[in-house]
């Protein structure tokens, strides 16, 4: 479904989802929140070179726990960004992959990352300013 065309008329909701119906409102919340979920953009980008076990998945993702883990596979499959396949082989082997739909997650993910990189240091810079601050406001007023 495309976004709602605006009109010339004053929405009662101003923002960024305003221009999808109202009773899409909380489901794109939640694909937000899932999104923009730090476990799920480090699985997904994960994900980019192809399928992957679950223990490659735990090295890969640095500081997640086993349940951390599990979850969030679980919820990025229920939303149909990931597959899970398990092979009927001894050990058992299980894989997951990026779905179509998942892929293109993965381009806003990774201008994200890009974007955080880009950034890095002008971001580490203004974090010690403020904690060095004493204030909020005083961290303010020194940047303007």
């Amino acid at each position: 479904m495309e976004p709602l065309a605006l009109t010339g008329q004053a929405h009662a909701l101003a923002g960024p989802c305003s221009r999808w119906p109202a009773e899409h409102g909380e489901t794109i919340r939640q694909i937000i929140e899932r999104a923009g979920n730090k476990w799920a953009v480090l699985v997904v980008s994960s994900l980019q070179i192809g399928p992957l076990r679950y223990t490659d998945l735990l090295r890969s993702t640095p500081g997640i726990s086993q349940r951390m883990l599990t979850h969030t596979l679980r919820q990025l499959q229920r939303d149909g960004l990931i597959t899970r396949t398990a092979y009927a082989e001894v050990p058992p082997r299980v894989e997951y992959a990026l779905t179509e739909l998942g892929a293109t997650l993965l381009t806003a993910i990774t201008t994200l990352i890009d974007w955080a990189g880009s950034h890095h240091d002008e971001i580490q810079e203004n974090r010690n300013r403020f904690d060095n601050s004493g204030t909020p406001s005083e961290a303010a007023v020194r940047t303007r």
